[in-house]
């Protein structure tokens, strides 16, 4: 069984009059993926900050988390544009990768994104597919124990989006850590994730959890198994 990596207790979270986050409670397994699934607006995104550290609650606590490494995937890539594709991934790494390991741990990283022909790009010149690429390498070559993933698919054409999760994983795989996915496609949850939580709109509660027991190389996004689980959760989506 897996141990525990982290733990939200009574998390509540306001802007103003506005309450986003109520009451929220939950266990994250080590080395799990767990994805948080809700409509746009409900506390999705205040919900990894918190987790981060970079938002406080207004009441209750993270525990588990304290001065564990994390790295950070965005929706949009967010590179720095004067450096090169490779200094982008040096910038994060060079204060916590040894500097004789710095270059092929870079190199690596940009093989198994298939974006390492570009690496002395500087990111400008770039499409948005391999921007998100470079992004992912940079998240995924960062020795994090947690990654926060905040829609990094979301603008992506169908093909691309299947790719990225398919190289996401295969890494994952080789290297586990514990990560917490934000996103509003079903699909894409149950693709990816071990546990997945449907959050209401604001101020969000959970509204229902779902342990994904099928395995991942069953998972395709045409599997009748899958198909259904996503009309279930599409359904609860719905009638929030």
């Amino acid at each position: 069984m897996n141990q525990i990596e982290f733990a939200l207790s009574g998390i509540t979270k306001s802007y103003g009059p506005v309450k986003v986050l109520a009451d929220l409670s939950l266990n994250v397994k080590t080395n799990s993926i767990v994805a948080f699934l809700g409509p746009s607006g409900c506390g999705k995104t205040t919900l990894l900050s918190i987790i981060a550290g970079l938002k406080a609650p207004d009441q209750g606590q993270v525990t588990g988390v304290g001065n564990k490494p994390i790295s950070y995937l965005f929706q949009e890539p967010r590179l720095l544009d004067w450096l090169t594709v490779g200094e982008n991934l040096a910038f994060v790494l060079k204060d916590h990768i040894p500097r004789f390991e710095l270059s092929e741990r870079i190199d690596y990283y940009l093989e198994q994104m298939e974006i390492a022909a570009y690496r002395d790009t500087y990111p400008r010149k770039l499409s948005g597919g391999q921007r998100q690429r470079v992004a992912m390498a940079r998240a995924l070559a960062y020795p994090s124990r947690l990654l926060l993933m905040d829609e990094p698919f979301k603008s992506l054409d169908l093909s691309l989006k299947w790719a990225l999760m398919t190289r996401f994983l295969k890494l994952w795989a080789a290297a586990p850590r514990t990560v917490i996915l934000v996103t509003h496609d079903p699909k894409e949850a149950l693709l990816l994730a071990d546990e997945v939580y449907v959050l209401t709109p604001k101020p969000a509660v959970i509204k229902s959890h779902h342990v994904i027991n099928i395995p991942r190389p069953e998972r395709k996004p045409t599997a009748l198994s899958l198909l259904q689980l996503e009309q279930q959760i599409t359904a609860e989506l719905i009638r929030n």
